[in-house]
């Protein structure tokens, strides 16, 4: 289903503050990472900590977010999600310590939760059911830019003004540009949904129903070893492709395409349309991750091959992104998808969170051929994960 009039411009309104929501919540750490290991005081492991402790907080309040969808509530959640990301982001420029610094990341993973994807998803998929594609799509095309947006303004503002200054700029997108337009689209949709009103009586979904329902684990399953593949290989790029002897310059281009490729993924998928069904694209999203190593085996004759493996995994990332929300309404149904759906991003979360830390591990045990065949076992895994949601 193709929106049209008010309810087209609020798809692309929210594919903009979705942009905005990842470059100033998520992306930040990345784009001022530098600045804040000379600046801060703080240890490498301190800093590092707080990427994870709101990936922690996002998983824990997951499941209670998606029965408010379930019940009506994206509206006060689209609202109060660039609220409380500002509160956030106003502490970080201000912290001075480790505790300032945990509780800003706690504050920007209860702003992740409420109003990034899942609930813009969730909000999709109770307005055009399993019909939601392209409006995911559309969302995603934007907000896949988001780190190519946050990178150069950070950099440009913390060499400018310093990195406080960024921060403070972020905290005016988020209350100026993204807190408005966000709730004015929400809004939209949500009139749009006749079921809302009745939906606010959902009742509360439990785990043994949920594990119980058929293909639950499957996806699950499914979601996480992309994720611990993915994650694992890309956050350890830059070290695998050296350890592989593959040029800095090379390098570097086949770490700065996997955002582009991302966007390539979507765009394919939009251009194939109803013709390329949701069961195809998943085994092509897997057989992309499965062909990737291959990029990486013949970097060794030709490190120009290097950045096949990276486009395969922005690819394989990029459609991934979309197929979420849309496999899990039709194999689980669209009556809880926020509930549902809440549940399911525990176990991905957490591999995400985990996967940097295995990789670097495999990598101390083995070397990177150690973490580069466990990432291709992921993906055959993931195959049968896919399998199995059936």
């Amino acid at each position: 289903m193709k929106p049209a009039g008010r309810e087209g411009a609020a798809v692309w309104t929210l594919a903009l503050t979705q942009a905005l929501g990842y470059a100033c919540f998520f992306y930040v750490f990345a784009a001022l990472i530098l600045y804040w290991q000379r600046e801060t005081g703080l240890s490498d492991a301190v800093l590092a900590a707080g990427p994870l402790l709101a990936t922690f907080v996002s998983a824990v309040v997951a499941p209670g977010i998606g029965r408010a969808v379930d019940r009506g509530r994206a509206v006060g959640m689209m609202a109060a999600g660039p609220a409380i990301g500002a509160m956030a982001l106003i502490l970080l420029a201000l912290s001075e310590g480790k505790f300032g610094w945990f509780l800003a990341w706690a504050g920007l993973g209860m702003a992740q939760a409420l109003c990034l994807y899942d609930v813009c998803f969730g909000l999709l998929i109770r307005r055009y059911g399993t019909q939601a594609r392209g409006a995911i799509t559309r969302v995603t095309l934007v907000a896949g830019l988001a780190s190519t947006l946050a990178f150069p303004a950070g950099a440009m503002l913390a060499e400018g003004w310093g990195w406080r200054s960024a921060i403070w700029v972020a905290v005016g997108v988020v209350l100026c540009v993204m807190l408005p337009l966000q709730v004015w689209a929400a809004r939209v949709l949500l009139r749009g949904t006749e079921a809302a009103v009745v939906a606010r009586d959902v009742p509360r979904l439990r785990w043994a129903e949920v594990l119980r329902m058929p293909g639950f684990l499957g996806l699950a399953a499914f979601f996480s070893l992309v994720n611990l593949n993915h994650w694992m290989l890309v956050n350890h790029i830059r070290p695998m492709l050296e350890a592989l002897q593959v040029p800095d310059g090379t390098a570097i281009l086949a770490a700065s395409v996997i955002g582009p490729a991302q966007v390539l993924g979507r765009l394919i998928l939009a251009a194939l349309g109803p013709r390329a069904g949701t069961g195809a694209a998943s085994w092509a999203t897997v057989g992309a991750l499965v062909l990737a190593p291959l990029g990486l085996l013949g970097a060794l004759g030709w490190s120009g091959a290097a950045v096949g493996f990276a486009a395969c995994q922005g690819i394989a990332m990029g459609v991934v992104t979309i197929l979420r929300p849309v496999l899990v309404a039709e194999t689980l149904g669209q009556e809880r998808y926020g509930a549902v759906a809440g549940m399911m991003a525990i176990p991905g979360l957490a591999s995400m969170a985990v996967a940097p830390l295995i990789g670097t591990g495999l990598e101390a045990m083995g070397g990177v051929w150690l973490m580069i065949g466990v990432g291709f076992a992921l993906a055959l895994a993931a195959a049968g994960a896919l399998a199995a949601r059936r």
